[in-house]
């Protein structure tokens, strides 16, 4: 069995929950092992692999209550329907505090809705509990880039692909960024 093989045959059964005491949030112990791996793997599947089993442990609540109200909102958020995501959002928040994919989701309604410093300050508390949240990370250059503020998007953007080296989109930014960023200090 290939090193990749063995790293999804340890982790999947936790993902789905054939595990006991395994936390569901950014602070469940399945999250260090997968980051490590992400940062060892070299093929482009198996990356995203790897990612996909990180955002399904963020996703994950043992709260049947916040269980429905993320899909509730990210339901409404596939339907453009921004007002109502962030409502159901607002209430993610203050039921779950401590959940950093519930800021995550609402700065990324906040953005979609053109609210750019509301969503920076969602992602800002989404880093304090999930500081490797890349999804967060490459949101904020996102975000920067909009406010034509270079220098921060190029930061964002060199945080997340240290979270997760795959990241094309980021990759491609931040050499982009790099000669703005150095034209503009000269």
């Amino acid at each position: 069995m290939t090193y990749f093989l063995r790293v999804v045959a340890l982790v999947l059964p936790m993902t789905f929950g054939w595990a006991v005491g395994v936390r569901a949030d950014q602070n469940d112990p399945r999250l260090d092992y997968l980051f490590v791996h992400l940062q060892d793997v070299d093929k482009s599947q198996q990356a995203r692999l790897i990612e996909q089993l990180i955002w399904g442990v963020w996703l994950e609540s043992e709260s049947p209550t916040l269980k429905l109200l993320m899909g509730r909102a990210v339901h409404a958020m596939g339907e453009n329907k921004f007002d109502a995501a962030l409502e159901i959002l607002h209430s993610v928040v203050v039921v779950a505090p401590d959940y950093a994919e519930g800021w995550n989701k609402r700065a990324t309604v906040y953005f979609l809705m053109g609210r750019y410093e509301e969503s920076i300050a969602d992602v800002e508390r989404t880093l304090s509990l999930e500081p490797r949240h890349f999804g967060a990370l490459s949101g904020l250059g996102l975000i920067y880039s909009h406010l034509e503020d270079n220098a921060s998007a190029l930061d964002a953007y060199e945080r997340a692909l240290k979270a997760n080296p795959h990241l094309d989109q980021a990759k491609t930014e931040v050499k982009r960024l790099r000669s703005k960023v150095k034209g503009e200090r000269i």
